[in-house]
C-alpha cells in the first residue's frame, strides 16, 4: 500500500534546546486511519503543524510522493486538510457556505461545482439547516461542525484532525465519528477523547514527550492500562471498570 504520510528523524524546538519533537520516524499507508495520543505537551499537535509547514524542523517529511519544502508546500496542502482544535481560527467568512466554498473556489472548481460539493458534504452530515447562518451566531457545536465540513468540501486525500469531538454534544458526536467510519481518506486524529479513537481507528501511535512510546493495534494499546497510566492517561471510558 502507498505511504501517504512518513516522518525521517524529525526533531522540533520552539526555544531552539528543549526538544517537542525528538527524532521521530514513522510512516502511514494510504487509507489508514490513525489515532495521534498522548497527554498535553506530548507533541501531537506540533506534529500536525510539521506536516503542514506551519513549523519546520529537522529531518524529513513526506505526504505521498511530495518531501516537505517551500517548493512542495502548496500542493501539499491541497493534499492535506487540517481540522484545527480551535474552529474559530479556521472559519474565517461570514456565513458557513462562504467558508466552505472559499477553498474548492480557489482550487479551480466552478462556482456550480463548488456549490454541489457543499451540499454534499452539508447533507452527509445532517447540516443544511446551517449553510447561510452566520459564523459568529452559531453555537460552539454547531461550528465545530461546520469546521469539519469546510475541510471535507475540499476532498483532501489526507485529513488531519486535532481533537475534532471538542465541544460536541453526543449526537454531533455520534455524527463525526460515523463521518470518520465513512471516508477514504488518510486519517491522522489527535484526540484525549480515546473512546473516539478507540471507535475510529486500527492503529495508535503513544507520543510522550516528543517521542513515540507505542505504535500499533489500538484495540491493543488503548486496553493496556499499565502503559496509558505511565504516560499519564487512562482507560477509555468505555473500558473502565472491566478487567483488562
Amino acid at each position: 500500500m502507498n505511504i501517504m504520510i512518513a516522518f525521517q528523524n524529525v526533531s522540533f524546538s520552539y526555544d531552539g534546546t528543549v526538544p517537542v519533537v525528538e527524532d521521530l520516524s514513522f510512516s502511514i499507508s494510504g487509507g489508514e486511519s490513525v489515532g495521534l495520543i498522548g497527554a498535553n505537551g506530548a507533541g501531537k499537535s506540533t506534529i500536525m503543524k510539521l506536516m503542514l509547514g506551519l513549523l519546520t524542523g529537522q529531518g524529513k517529511i513526506f505526504v505521498g510522493d511530495l518531501e516537505m519544502n517551500k517548493q512542495n508546500l502548496p500542493k501539499i496542502r491541497q493534499t492535506v486538510g487540517f481540522v484545527l482544535q480551535d474552529s474559530d481560527n479556521q472559519m474565517f467568512m461570514p456565513t458557513v457556505y462562504e467558508d466552505m466554498i472559499f477553498g474548492p473556489r480557489n482550487y479551480g472548481l466552478t462556482k456550480e461545482q463548488a456549490e454541489a460539493r457543499v451540499d454534499r458534504v452539508l447533507n452527509q452530515l445532517g447540516l443544511a439547516e446551517l449553510k447561510h447562518r452566520y459564523n459568529h451566531k452559531i453555537s460552539g457545536g454547531e461550528k465545530r461542525m461546520a469546521a469539519i465540513a469546510t475541510i471535507l468540501a475540499m476532498e483532501p486525500e489526507v485529513i488531519l484532525m486535532d481533537e475534532p469531538s471538542t465541544a460536541l454534544d453526543p449526537v454531533n458526536r455520534r455524527t463525526v465519528i460515523n463521518t470518520i467510519h465513512r471516508l477514504p481518506q488518510t486519517k491522522l486524529i489527535a484526540s484525549h477523547d480515546l473512546d473516539m479513537i478507540l471507535d475510529t481507528c486500527q492503529r495508535v501511535i503513544l507520543l510522550s514527550h516528543g517521542k513515540i512510546v507505542a505504535d500499533g493495534s489500538a484495540d491493543t494499546i488503548l486496553r493496556d492500562r499499565a502503559l496509558l497510566e505511565a504516560n499519564r492517561m487512562e482507560l477509555p471510558f468505555c473500558l473502565q471498570g472491566r478487567h483488562m
